[in-house]
């Protein structure tokens, strides 16, 4: 765990970690500020685990984009898959288990733009990258994201006798 991008960001986390906290979530470990020693100016958050967490609360349901861990709790695969896909969001998911059908499976069904399966948060050039619904448009990484700076012209001619 690093800094944080900018002051906006440190700010933003620290923003929701207070909203998670009124909301009702636990606080397992982290949730402040961390100034280490040589880095005075440094924007780092502790990195945070909040348990208790419900579907409806703001940490489940907002893209935080900063050490923050939501844990939620599921029943059976269906209602996981419910769950992650129950936001407006649907950048990246991770899914972890032993049986490899039930990885694609939940795979597929999640409304998310890429899937780490038992890992997390590794990108490979070339393999596209980027979110669904309100988490991006487009694909980075790719051959996309090339042809997406580039400019094509057609000209359409047609002959006249």
């Amino acid at each position: 765990m690093g800094a944080l991008v900018s002051r906006e960001q440190y700010t933003k986390v620290l923003f929701y970690l207070d909203i998670a906290r009124g909301e009702g979530a636990q606080l397992v470990t982290g949730g402040e500020p961390f100034r280490p020693e040589g880095c005075d100016g440094a924007l780092i958050v502790r990195p945070t685990v909040f348990t208790g967490v419900e579907g409806g609360m703001r940490i489940a349901q907002e893209e935080v984009f900063g050490p923050v861990l939501s844990v939620l709790s599921f029943r059976d695969e269906a209602e996981a898959v419910e769950i992650a896909s129950a936001t407006e969001y649907g950048l990246a998911g991770s899914v972890f288990t032993n049986d490899l059908r039930r990885a694609h499976r939940v795979a597929a069904a999640l409304e998310v733009g890429y899937v780490w399966l038992n890992d997390s948060s590794r990108h490979f050039v070339g393999a596209p990258f980027g979110g669904v619904k309100s988490s991006g448009l487009g694909r980075e990484e790719c051959l996309e994201e090339l042809l997406g700076f580039t400019e094509t012209q057609a000209v359409h001619v047609s002959f006249m006798d």
